[in-house]
């Protein structure tokens, strides 16, 4: 008879085999409703968040549309605005022409009054005499003074509200180039999907920019320069049509300046010589000033940049250290010293960049004085030339005729021409 070559093991009893399926078979009736119950929760939390993602999303989306609309509306008023300030500049421009023509055209009768008045000297005896004609020689000569100034200070004027519109169209411009970035920007968002390329995570997305306006603000900016922009285009409307009335009342006189002596006229070249070299003076130091700071941005930039790379590298060494395996991911000096790095390099970054900006303003207002310095500059120049033709124009006055040969002046008046037939009036005063 065979025997087994193994001890036979423990052996069990029915009933303990029946308990033990029993047992194995609640197990699993419990973990699969356990297992049932996660799914079950889970799948409520992906419809939860599921819908409240795309809610989010869609609301944003709407959000931005709207702001996109808003932003559009803004710009499509600045638009139209910039197009009648445009209209307006023209408009006033081709008024202060007109009145400096009409300020040119006194230049002839002007001519004539004093030529009358000085053959008039040349009378002799008893014939030299005040005679209603001289008279009204001099009164024409009084009126037509009268009438320059006030075409002068028209044109005068006229400039100085034409440097009006051009700072609020330049107000303007600034608002309505800052709107076109905003679109853009809102546009390239609105375009955004999950599928975009160039997305990732940011740095404290959530925190609030600095010179972040709030909405009201930003709606009371882009009206105050709307409303200034209508101000000066209806002081320049109400301008304009003073200009012209001045303008239609002038062109009925016949009379200008001719009271200004030749020491006075003298005098105001040499005074316009001097302010001339003080500006120039000013305008050179400026440029010196001016190449100086945008020297010195440079510098600031390159540093900025340099600043930047620095906190790029601190950054990337403290994201790579995160990766350290269990106990490796350790809070250890460099831990402390790179946090610091970055704090100090952003101190560095913001107090660099406020600088940069403080020397940008200067830069500005550096370069707006300059522009200031060059105007008046211009203006100077333009009056030490109109003082100059004015000089050499009097000399006709004391050269014989047939060996004056007048330099062309300013207001291109007519040369050595013959005297205008007395009027009507004159010969029945003579």
């Amino acid at each position: 008879m065979a025997t087994l070559s193994v001890k036979p093991g423990q052996r069990f009893t029915v009933p303990d085999w029946h308990t033990n399926s029993h047992l194995i078979s609640a197990d699993a009736e419990r973990q699969r409703s356990a297992s049932h119950q996660v799914r079950q929760e889970a799948r409520s939390l992906r419809n939860e968040t599921n819908n409240q993602a795309k809610w989010d999303e869609h609301d944003n989306h709407t959000r931005l549309t709207e702001r996109i609309g808003s932003v559009n509306r803004w710009k499509e008023t600045l638009d139209k605005c910039l197009a009648d300030i445009d209209v307006e500049i023209d408009a006033l421009a081709k008024v202060k022409e007109a009145a400096e023509c009409a300020l040119q055209a006194k230049n002839l009768p002007l001519d004539v009054s004093i030529e009358c008045l000085t053959l008039r000297e040349s009378r002799h005896a008893i014939d030299l005499v005040r005679d209603p004609v001289g008279e009204e020689l001099h009164k024409e000569v009084k009126v037509i003074d009268k009438a320059k100034r006030e075409l002068q200070q028209r044109v005068h004027e006229a400039f100085e509200q034409l440097c009006l519109l051009q700072e609020a169209r330049q107000q303007l411009s600034c608002d309505h180039r800052c709107k076109m970035e905003a679109l853009e920007i809102d546009r390239m968002c609105l375009s955004l999907s999950v599928n975009s390329p160039n997305i990732s995570f940011k740095v404290n997305p959530t925190r609030i920019p600095d010179g972040s306006t709030a909405p009201d603000e930003w709606e009371r900016n882009s009206q105050c320069n709307k409303e200034h922009a209508e101000t000066e285009m209806k002081a320049s409307t109400e301008l304009r049509e003073a200009t012209l009335l001045t303008i239609a009342q002038t062109n009925n006189e016949l009379e200008a300046q001719r009271v200004a002596t030749e020491f006075a006229l003298r005098k105001r070249i040499r005074d316009l010589d001097r302010a001339y070299d003080e500006l120039k003076w000013q305008e050179q130091n400026t440029l010196e000033e001016i190449t100086e700071m945008e020297e010195d941005i440079r510098r600031l930039e390159e540093d900025l940049r340099r600043k930047m790379q620095d906190l790029k590298v601190a950054h990337t060494r403290l994201e790579t250290r995160t990766y350290r395996p269990n106990m490796e991911l350790c809070r250890d000096q460099v831990q402390y010293g790179l946090t610091d790095e970055v704090h100090q390099l952003e101190g560095m970054i913001r107090a660099l960049k406020q600088k940069l900006a403080e020397s940008q303003d200067a830069l500005d207002a550096l370069c707006r004085q300059l522009h200031r310095i060059q105007t008046d500059i211009g203006y100077k120049a333009n009056s030490l030339l109109l003082d100059n033709k004015c000089l050499d124009s009097r000399r006709k006055l004391v050269v014989p005729t047939e060996k004056f040969v007048p330099e062309l002046d300013t207001f291109n008046r007519t040369t050595n021409r013959a005297l205008s037939p007395p009027k009507s009036r004159q010969l029945e005063l003579a």
